[in-house]
């Protein structure tokens, strides 16, 4: 609710959002500035690094690091398409005309208070923000000169805050679905169950051959598809209460 009502309290030309666990380097806010002038666009993002007060541990990849920030698209500034490429809420900007024309962001999704409890730990509201603007012809920057620190706490650095993230974006997916699947049980696709024995048999056979640390990615991707399964499940329960 904070960023819409940012938008909606703001006279000025466009609306920048950073997080409060961010630290904005020399030049950031002058970076964004420009690259709206030079393109004439809709929205730009920067560069997101995080910044840890210890080590990573080993079982985070560096393809995980994104789960706690990280955005860096390299060294050279490019049109995003909105869809595979878009802006972190950690280093986002907008015009305000054009996110009051989209409705702000959907507050069924994103983090809910701290984000330290399950039922806090979503995300989601800039994925579906940019991809809206993107089909509605929005123009969308990536500025590498744009650059912010991101402060990684010690419980993001917990496996289970990682499960969490996962689980969470399946039961938020499922939930927000409004497509109709014939083939189901009790509410669940039947495809869902095929993606999870899938994703199962997969971790198994990379924590015996790699270890437990190098095959806890694909533990996540169980994570996502039981949060699927539990969230279509509970919405097939609350629409049997409905009726």
């Amino acid at each position: 609710h904070a960023r819409n009502r940012g938008i909606e309290d703001s006279v000025a030309e466009f609306v920048i959002f950073i997080d409060d666990d961010i630290r904005a380097t020399p030049g950031w806010l002058a970076a964004i500035y420009n690259r709206f002038v030079a393109e004439n666009c809709d929205a730009v993002g920067g560069v997101i690094h995080v910044e840890s007060p210890e080590l990573l541990p080993k079982w985070i990849s560096q393809d995980m690091y994104g789960f706690l920030g990280h955005r860096d698209f390299g060294d050279q500034a490019f049109q995003m398409d909105g869809v595979d490429q878009f802006p972190f809420g950690g280093n986002m900007a907008a015009r305000r005309s054009i996110a009051s024309k989209l409705n702000g962001f959907d507050t069924r999704m994103g983090r809910k208070g701290e984000g330290k409890k399950r039922e806090e730990l979503f995300k989601g509201e800039e994925t579906d923000f940019f991809y809206r603007m993107s089909q509605s012809g929005g123009v969308i920057w990536y500025e590498p000169k744009a650059l912010v620190l991101h402060k990684i706490l010690p419980y993001q650095l917990k496996k289970k805050f990682f499960r969490t993230l996962h689980y969470n974006a399946g039961f938020q997916k499922a939930k927000l679905d409004v497509s109709s699947v014939d083939r189901n049980v009790q509410g669940v696709p039947l495809y869902v169950f095929k993606q999870f024995i899938n994703a199962l048999l997969k971790y198994i056979g990379q924590a015996v051959t790699l270890g437990p640390n190098k095959a806890f990615r694909q533990q996540m991707n169980i994570g996502y598809f039981i949060g699927m399964i539990l969230g279509y499940r509970q919405r097939y329960v609350a629409g049997k209460v409905i009726d």
